[in-house]
């Protein structure tokens, strides 16, 4: 694994290490403050006369990630979490022999070191520190990429994230974003009265949303189970159970595609209040964006690639009327399955005739309107056969209480006035099933106890799941999902990354 001559060459630097007696993996650090800290808190240096404080002592530790040899002194740049530091390393500070001997033999850029010092502005004005004593803490045989140019290759970004996260401090600046978010958000529910709650992530019925699940098989019940596409289900059992608002922010698990969107594993929080309608959770949606806005303090216009998104507008379309005032759609079609068809064979679309027309007005809405919502967009009252766990609406039961949110082309949240008629939601289940044997992979499957648990009385409720992980790429503009996950999902390779293989060539 470790054939590669500069790694060999560095394993042998670690052996010699060991051979004077110093641990180059050592467990023990003394380590006192974070760089941010003591650049914050030695800035009154540049106002001093003597532009040093010898009096002042700091241990600091961080990776080495510049390393600038001169005869008997050099300069070092050290990252820690919080920030860089450039470290000023003189022989005639150190123990005897330590600098010709151990620091400019065997230790490089990559290594994690650390170093006790006093503050002091070099003659460049920088901030740095004087080094009295420098200790390896963690020796790297592998070195980094080359330091401008980084890794170019984003495949191998995602694959190998930690390199990732070491090369890319802006990076690291999204995943803290991304922290704040959850935080956040499991903050502001929990303000509002909302109890937190974990629910089943294997389910012995794929349900709460049409997607294809992933299956897997649990040994001691001698039964398959699967992936939770959705905790809904679950969730709404709670509420007839008699909590009366309640959250869960966890892993969704669908077993499709992958694009800029997509990703098979994702972050939800989707969350269920008694007593209320959709359009109440349209008030609390506008309140949430306000408060992660201001505790992100970020500015109400944000960019995101060429577009400009103003969060201070959001707007409010039924769906049907957007397919016309939006999407461009002839008006007289749109609810019309036939003309719909003809329309879109004209359009040079796929069409699947056996589609029924909520569906076909849902791929209408695909096609022609969804790329369009740029600021925060809500569209209503959606079809009920594409909305089977939505509440019908009173003066339209074609229609649903339910609502999608759309930022920048993309949707981040769904929501609904919840059905809680046993009896209609039987009837939906059953729908779903005949569209599951007509071909539709992603129908529901029916949940015999959900019904049975509606048969008890489900208050009046209205429930939402926002999409954590598109959220975060609104806020970061970043413009693929796996740029704001960890570790995205990835297409197994063949062959092995080499890092160095350009290097090698080059020699």
């Amino acid at each position: 694994m470790f054939e590669n001559k500069y790694i060999q060459q560095r394993i042998e630097k670690a052996e010699k290490l060991r051979e004077l007696g110093i641990n180059p993996y050592s467990n023990e650090s003394s380590r006192n403050t974070t760089i941010a800290k003591y650049l914050n808190v030695n800035s009154d240096i540049f106002q001093t006369e003597e532009k040093r404080n010898e009096n002042r002592h700091y241990t600091v530790a961080g990776r080495i990630k510049l390393f600038r040899l001169m005869g008997k002194a050099s300069f070092i740049k050290i990252e820690d979490e919080s920030g860089m530091l450039q470290v000023y390393v003189a022989r005639d500070n150190l123990p005897e022999g330590f600098y010709n001997d151990i620091f400019k033999k065997n230790i490089e850029v990559g290594d994690i070191v650390e170093v006790t010092g006093y503050p002091f502005i070099t003659g460049q004005g920088e901030l740095s520190l004087h080094a009295d004593d420098l200790k390896i803490l963690t020796k790297a045989i592998s070195p980094l990429p080359e330091k401008y140019h980084g890794i170019q290759d984003k495949e191998l970004r995602y694959r190998q994230r930690y390199l990732d996260l070491i090369m890319n401090s802006e990076v690291r600046k999204t995943f803290h974003i991304r922290s704040k978010v959850v935080s956040l958000t499991r903050r502001f529910f929990e303000d509002k009265g909302f109890l937190e709650v974990e629910t089943p992530m294997m389910h012995p019925i794929a349900g709460g949303a049409n997607a294809k699940p992933f299956v897997t098989h649990h040994n001691a019940l001698g039964v398959d189970r699967f992936l939770r596409i959705a905790p809904e289900l679950y969730l709404k059992r709670c509420i007839v159970g008699g909590f009366e608002a309640v959250f869960e922010i966890n892993r969704n698990f669908r077993n499709e595609g992958m694009d800029a969107t997509h990703n098979p594993e994702f972050t939800s929080i989707e969350f269920y209040w008694a007593y209320k309608t959709y359009k109440d959770l349209i008030v609390l949606t506008k309140e949430y964006f306000e408060y992660l806005f201001e505790h992100l303090d970020l500015p109400t216009v944000l960019p995101y690639g060429d577009l400009s998104i103003d969060f201070s507008k959001f707007t409010e379309i039924p769906l049907i009327q957007s397919l016309h005032e939006i999407g461009g759609v002839p008006a007289d079609i749109v609810e019309d399955k036939e003309k719909i068809i003809a329309f879109m064979k004209e359009q040079k679309l796929d069409v699947n005739e056996k589609m029924n027309i909520g569906q076909l007005q849902g791929e209408l809405f695909d096609e022609y309107v969804e790329a369009k919502l740029i600021n925060p967009t809500f569209i209503t009252e959606y079809p009920v056969e594409i909305s089977p766990l939505a509440r019908r609406n009173d003066e339209k039961p074609h229609l649903t209480d339910r609502f999608e949110l759309f930022i920048a082309g993309k949707e981040i949240a769904n929501a609904f006035s919840e059905l809680n008629d046993p009896l209609d939601q039987l009837q939906r289940f059953e729908g779903q099933i005949a569209a599951k044997d007509a071909g539709d992979d992603e129908a529901h499957e029916m949940d015999e106890d959900f019904v049975n648990a509606l048969s008890y009385g489900m208050a009046p409720t209205a429930g939402q799941g926002i999409g954590i992980d598109r959220l975060v790429m609104m806020l970061t503009n970043e413009h693929s999902i796996r740029d704001v996950l960890l570790f995205p999902a990835m297409k197994p390779i063949k062959h092995e990354i080499n890092l160095h293989e350009d290097e090698e060539e080059t020699k």
